[in-house]
């Protein structure tokens, strides 16, 4: 009887282990289906987040090159219309001549860049009242193409930085080289000042082969033109000399302006690194916190410590206190003093 009673349980057993067999094939199918999705929404999530954030190196990468194409366009469109010009003029223009439409460009580059060697010179009312347009285009249009040059390689080495940090957040932050930021303007300003050497040892090398100058007066030369001093006791009589100087003439007076700004920024840093390391090294007083009490509560919040030490070192205003607060206010829709999930759905459905 209990045999038989076994052999009927039997049956019911094995098909209990199957259905529950069963059900943990759905299980574990149902979570790995969870799990893909959710692994994929994570991954178009990150793409996204890529894409739209602004730190992104790609991002900085683009408008770098924006910026570039905006410089390069002017400035050809300057330079070329300078060049038709004075090409059509060349018979007014006396001097030194080798070629019209070198001559020419050559002639557009020497004023733009205010160096002025003397060995072109225009001979004619018309001749000369487009050499005053032209040179007080050229300086306007100089101080923009410097600055848009300037933001370019600045651009450019900050998407190194970002680029290491955006690497860091992968890798782990502890990868990412912290002296590199500490000492980006010194670094820069290194990188300007041995371009600068570079440029010049070239411009040596070439005049002392090329133009048949001794030692000294190509240095002499190759300083007088870098600052654009211009004498107009040396310049460059051949043609071969003329197609060089058009590239080395530019490339010298933007990477000197360079040093200089890289100069002032790192003069600027160091006092404002100065300034911070006095105002944190200072003992907080009883007015000092008083001050730092932003809603009066008798309480100082690390907030509040923050932007009183920021306001201290100069680093905002309270004019840029109050606009953040406004926009704070604004995104608070239920007035809470703390901004959620539902007030930023608030805000974007509105």
């Amino acid at each position: 009887m209990l045999m038989g009673s076994d052999q009927s349980q039997q049956p019911l057993l094995s098909a209990s282990r199957e259905h529950c067999h069963l059900n943990e094939k759905s299980e574990l199918q149902r979570r790995r289906l969870q799990y893909d999705s959710a692994s994929e929404t994570q991954i178009n999530h990150q793409e996204q987040n890529d894409v739209q954030n602004p730190l992104h190196p790609q991002c900085i990468a683009a408008k770098s090159d924006f910026n570039f194409k905006q410089v390069f366009l002017l400035f050809a469109a300057y330079l070329g219309g300078g060049t038709l010009c004075f090409f059509f003029t060349e018979y007014q223009i006396k001097g030194i001549k080798t070629n019209g439409f070198l001559d020419s460009v050559y002639f557009c580059v020497v004023t733009m860049t205010t160096v002025g060697y003397g060995d072109l010179v225009p001979n004619s009312s018309l001749a000369k009242l487009l050499a005053c347009i032209y040179v007080f285009i050229g300086m306007a249009l100089g101080g923009l193409i410097l600055s848009k040059a300037a933001d370019y390689i600045v651009e450019k080495q900050e998407n190194l930085l970002v680029g290491a940090i955006h690497m860091g957040y992968k890798v782990g932050h502890g990868e990412v080289p912290k002296v590199l930021e500490a000492n980006k303007t010194k670094y820069k300003l290194m990188l300007a000042a041995a371009t600068l050497v570079g440029l010049m040892i070239v411009g040596i090398i070439f005049l002392y082969f090329v133009e048949n100058l001794e030692f000294m007066d190509a240095l002499y030369f190759v300083c007088s033109t870098v600052t654009t001093l211009g004498y107009g006791d040396k310049s460059f009589s051949t043609a071969e000399g003329r197609i060089f100087a058009i590239f080395w003439i530019l490339s010298g007076t933007i990477c000197l302006a360079q040093f200089f700004l890289y100069l002032a920024e790192l003069y600027t840093e160091g006092r404002q690194k100065s300034l911070a390391k006095m105002v944190l090294s200072r003992r907080l007083s009883l007015s000092d916190l008083e001050t730092a009490d932003l809603d009066q509560d008798k309480v100082v919040s690390a907030a509040e410590f923050i932007v009183y030490k920021l306001k201290e070192m100069g680093k905002i205003s309270e004019e840029d206190i109050a606009v953040v607060m406004e926009s704070f206010r604004k995104l608070d829709y239920d007035n809470s003093g703390t901004l959620t999930e539902a007030d930023i759905r608030f805000c974007e459905s509105s």
